[in-house]
C-alpha cells in the first residue's frame, strides 16, 4: 500500500471515532449542568412574627413583616436596634429600626420605617412650622413629596419619594397601596452607606417583605 493511500485511510478513521463524540458531547453535554438556583421564598421569623401578629391584630388591618434589613439591623421589636412601635388613634402606625454610632467626628446611621394607614390611600399632611414677617405660621404640606417613578417590586407596585417629613426626613420613601390602605417603607441616606446602597436595600426589603394578616 502507498503512502497517498494509508494517509487517507487514517483521515477516514479519525473522522469516524470524531463524529460520535461530537454528536455525544452536543447531545448529552448540558446533562451535567445545575440547574438555576430558585431563591427561597421570604419567611417572617419566628422570633420576629408574634409581635407583628399582636400587631395586625390591634389594628385589624394586614401588615408586612420585613424578612431583610441592612445590616446590623435586626427585626425584633426589643434590643438595641428597636427604635419604637405607635399606634395612633385612626390604626395608622410606626415601626422603626436603627443603629447609630458617632465617633471621630464621624456620623454613621442605619434608619428603616415601616409604616401603615388602614381604611386610608391618601398621602397624609404634615405640619410645617415657618415664620413668615414675624409671625409663625403653621403649614399643612404632604408627607411624603418630590414624587419620583414608579416600579414594580414582588407583588407591589411602588411610588418611590425623596422628600419627606416627619420620622421619615431626610429619608427614600416607597409607598404602596393594598386593599384600601397605604403602606410605606423609608430608609435613611446616611453614612455608612450611599444613595443607590440605600436604593438597593429598599429594593430588596421590598421584595422581601412578609404580609401578616390579622388573625380572625
Amino acid at each position: 500500500m502507498n503512502l497517498r493511500k494509508l494517509g487517507a485511510y487514517l483521515v477516514l478513521g479519525l473522522l469516524a471515532v470524531a463524529v460520535p463524540l461530537v454528536a455525544y458531547g452536543c447531545a448529552g453535554g448540558d446533562s451535567t449542568s445545575a440547574p438555576a438556583a430558585v431563591p427561597e421564598p421570604p419567611v417572617c421569623k419566628r422570633s420576629e412574627l408574634a409581635s407583628w401578629q399582636k400587631l395586625a391584630n390591634e389594628i385589624r388591618a394586614p401588615v408586612y413583616c420585613p424578612s431583610w434589613l441592612p445590616q446590623p439591623l435586626v427585626g425584633k421589636f426589643s434590643g438595641r436596634f428597636f427604635n419604637g412601635r405607635s399606634v395612633d388613634p385612626d390604626r395608622s402606625y410606626l415601626v422603626s429600626f436603627v443603629w447609630f454610632e458617632s465617633g471621630q467626628g464621624l456620623v454613621s446611621e442605619v434608619h428603616v420605617n415601616l409604616r401603615a394607614y388602614p381604611g386610608k390611600t391618601r398621602i397624609p399632611t404634615c405640619e410645617d412650622t415657618l415664620t413668615v414677617g414675624g409671625k409663625t405660621v403653621h403649614k399643612k404640606i404632604p408627607c411624603f413629596s418630590d414624587r419620583q417613578r414608579q416600579k414594580r417590586l414582588g407583588a407591589v407596585t411602588v411610588t418611590v419619594y425623596t422628600a419627606n417629613q416627619g420620622a421619615d426626613m431626610w429619608h427614600v420613601l416607597y409607598a404602596w397601596r393594598r386593599n384600601g390602605s397605604l403602606y410605606t417603607l423609608s430608609e435613611h441616606v446616611a453614612q455608612p452607606y450611599t444613595y443607590k446602597q440605600v436604593i438597593s436595600h429598599l429594593d430588596r426589603m421590598t421584595r422581601r417583605l412578609v404580609p401578616v394578616p390579622p388573625a380572625t
